[in-house]
């Protein structure tokens, strides 16, 4: 028999779950529709239910372990507390429903801790210690981890550089505040600074004529890529931002490498170079040349699913 762990993503509208063995290779996967299981007792049955369906259909393989990411994850408690994205409203313990029913150890964080794992056991952190991963998706999501741990902090919710203020009083966060980090960098950041763009700059834009359902950051960096003047203009101030964020964190824990993941990241070097250039210009001379920009070395396919894995995997060997 051959061990594997299981490795959960849960987001606000999809589980992505698969079985991976411990060289990173994922077995089988497959997903549930969160918005299904409003009662979380019923998603812990049916997730039980999908991965024996799996087990049975991969015979030789023993699950050992879970490990999940979700949203308000606390890996302290093993819980989900107050995520705003769920149908599973207040303090949720997760992982002890889990256990109930698969009957192994289960271990429970937050998405950019996961991916802070994945990156450090089967990505491009493998001989670091210490470096940082930032998640870009529709908000900016972070794991920090120094001396080979992921930082979690005295209550398990250490490590939210999105919502770190970089713009006091700048934009509305939908956590409440003003001037968020992910506000700016991040890709609906990347949107929100178009529509600013607009009326800022006179330049002629195919972006200008898109009905807003289709101005997306994708879209952006496609015409960026053709010399549109807006979205080159949008993409230099993303990335003049996002160095903004990098410089503090390296201030407070000096990374080896900053990974960066998510769609934004599909830019390349458009984004990471003036990112790269922004970091050298402005970061203490103390720490100039000492941190890489690198795209993540896990594959997007199965980046949610490895990172989960990593973090079940990680606990099974202390």
């Amino acid at each position: 028999m051959k061990d594997v762990v299981a490795g959960i993503d849960i987001g606000g509208t999809n589980i992505i779950f698969g079985l991976v063995d411990n060289s990173g290779n994922v077995i089988a996967e497959n997903r549930l529709k969160t918005v299904d299981y409003p009662d979380i007792k019923d998603y812990t049955y049916a997730q039980d239910e999908a991965l024996n369906i799996m087990l049975r259909e991969n015979p030789g393989h023993r699950l050992i372990g879970l490990g999940v990411g979700a949203p308000n994850a606390n890996y302290h408690k093993g819980t989900i507390e107050l995520a705003p994205n769920l149908a599973w409203k207040g303090i949720v313990p997760l992982a002890e429903f889990l256990k109930e029913r698969v009957h192994v150890p289960v271990i429970v964080t937050n998405d950019a801790n996961a991916a802070a794992m994945g990156e450090m056991i089967f990505g491009g952190a493998k001989e670091m210690k210490d470096f940082i991963v930032l998640t870009l998706g529709t908000g900016l999501g972070s794991g920090i981890v120094i001396n080979g741990q992921v930082v979690y902090g005295h209550t398990g919710f250490a490590g939210e550089l999105g919502h770190t203020v970089i713009v006091p009083g700048g934009r509305e966060c939908g956590c409440g505040r003003r001037g968020c980090y992910e506000t700016y960098a991040s890709a609906s950041g990347l949107v929100r600074t178009v529509l600013n763009l607009f009326s800022d700059m006179r330049a002629d834009s195919v972006l200008r004529d898109l009905p807003p359902s289709e101005l997306t950051s994708k879209k952006i960096v496609e015409e960026a890529e053709k010399g549109d003047a807006i979205a080159l203009e949008a993409i230099n101030y993303t990335a003049e931002m996002l160095a903004l964020g990098i410089i503090n964190a390296v201030t407070f824990s000096s990374p080896e490498a900053v990974f960066l993941f998510g769609g934004l990241v599909k830019a390349g070097e458009l984004l990471l170079d003036p990112v790269r250039k922004y970091v050298d210009q402005n970061v203490m001379p103390i720490f100039r040349g000492t941190v890489k920009i690198l795209p993540s070395g896990v594959s997007e396919t199965n980046a949610a699913v490895l990172g989960a894995a990593a973090l079940a995997w990680n606990e099974l060997k202390k």
